[in-house]
């Protein structure tokens, strides 16, 4: 009996008793390891998967962690102003020998699955998910800030980003932009970096007008 399995994006056809050279898996040597996503199944009644068969899997001993020859890449420009690169790759590899064929009951054999050592756990790769969400609610608790504050936007040339700016810098009214003096004015706009937007917009005396409805 012999199987078609697929690991590290490659397609190996096996049977019990053969040694394999696979992308490197997070298993180390001695561990067994199960190869879950099997193509085709041969023998007496050959099962062709659609894409996979569904309980079907391949049993493997890791021997060792290797690494495959060494691989040169160059690249040469012919040019006036020529310029060449070199550099060798040698890919890490997983040297495992086939033990057992189970045309089903993968999902019972109590045998870890085979996962290639950039991957990430089933349960790891869900656990980013709740990310989204976490973000959503720091991003909903910016304007809260500003609860109770005047609209700053509608001095002239004050966007969401330069109201998020003032009201980080703890100004949420009108009120407070209209009592700056010329030292207020001119540490905020170091602070800010605002290059003299306060004195060229005008915004103390908008303040003033805007604080007073």
């Amino acid at each position: 009996m012999f199987a078609v399995l697929k690991t590290g994006g490659k397609q190996y056809r096996v049977q019990a008793g053969d040694v394999l050279r696979v992308e490197k898996l997070a298993a180390a040597a001695g561990d067994t390891v199960q190869f879950n996503e099997i193509l085709m199944l041969g023998g007496d009644t050959p099962t062709i998967g659609s894409p996979m068969i569904t309980g079907a899997a391949v049993q493997a001993t890791v021997i060792d962690q290797i690494k495959g020859e060494k691989l040169i890449h160059y690249v040469k420009r012919r040019r006036k102003h020529s310029s060449q690169r070199k550099k060798g790759h040698r890919q890490k590899l997983t040297l495992v020998r086939i033990t057992d064929i189970l045309a089903s009951g993968a999902e019972k054999s109590g045998v870890k699955a085979a996962i290639g050592a950039g991957s990430a756990p089933a349960e790891a790769a869900a656990a980013p998910a709740a990310k989204p969400a976490k973000a959503k609610a720091a991003k909903a608790e910016a304007p809260a800030a500003a609860a109770g504050g005047d609209d700053l936007k509608k001095l002239s040339g004050v966007g969401p980003a330069l109201e998020k700016k003032l009201i980080e810098a703890g100004v949420t009214s009108f009120a407070q932009i209209a009592a700056w003096g010329a030292e207020d004015i001119a540490a905020f706009d170091e602070k800010l970096n605002f290059k003299g937007r306060i004195e060229r917009e005008g915004w103390v005396e908008q303040a003033k007008t805007l604080a007073q409805g």
